[in-house]
């Protein structure tokens, strides 16, 4: 029989604690899927890790900013061409708050 990490009294009452209801079925298959994660981080327990550097990523990342650079601006006009509405050179939107 497999090891069981967790019983299924204790998915039960942390269900109960959080103010869940479940069915028998269904704490039935919470008690297996949190047993499988269980073990499973047992398992990965069990790897040697010792002097590897701990990482936030899985991969490695640069920093995606670019240097802020003042650029030419689309001409009033131009960016106004296909909005719905426009006064004194904004876009005009609709009201949302009361």
């Amino acid at each position: 029989m497999e090891k069981m990490r967790i019983s299924k009294e204790e998915v039960a009452h942390v269900a109960h604690l959080a103010r869940l209801e479940f069915g028998a079925e269904e704490v039935e298959k919470f008690t297996t899927q949190l047993n499988d994660i269980l073990l499973y981080m047992d398992k990965l327990g069990e790897v040697d890790t010792v002097g590897v550097e701990p990482v936030t990523h899985a991969i490695a990342r640069k920093n995606a900013f670019r240097d802020d650079k003042v650029g030419v601006s689309l001409p009033p006009e131009v960016s106004l061409a296909n909005a719905p509405g426009g006064r004194g050179g904004c876009f005009l939107v609709p009201k949302v708050i009361e």
